[in-house]
């Protein structure tokens, strides 16, 4: 057997509110809109990861999602300018990720990170 796809279903009482963060901000395309549930993505290839954590590294909680990008420091920018909540500023780890948290429209702790 093996997998083919992993979806994260994140409950939103009003669906739309996902655009400006994940479509205008990173990204993402809508690939499925039926009123009640938006399914966002990319057709890149990506790896599939699972991760179980204790804490998120520096002493932080962890966080709902993790989203690879290619420029963190922009995605920070474009967080601030639109007024979404900055939970850890960006920061460069000791494991070699960029990276900050973010409050997304639905309350959901996202890490967006660039490799180094």
């Amino acid at each position: 057997m093996e997998v083919k796809r992993i979806v994260c279903n994140i409950h939103a009482a009003d669906p739309q509110a996902a655009q400006q963060f994940y479509t205008a901000i990173l990204g993402l395309e809508e690939l499925m809109n039926h009123g009640w549930i938006i399914t966002c993505g990319s057709d890149a290839k990506m790896s599939v990861q699972l991760s179980f954590a204790s804490e998120g590294g520096s002493g932080t909680p962890v966080p709902d999602l993790s989203i690879e990008v290619d420029d963190a420091d922009e995605a920070y920018r474009l967080m601030q300018q639109a007024g979404f909540r900055i939970e850890y500023p960006l920061t460069e780890e000791p494991w070699g990720v960029r990276r900050f948290y973010v409050r997304d429209p639905f309350g959901k702790l996202v890490n967006i990170l660039s490799h180094l």
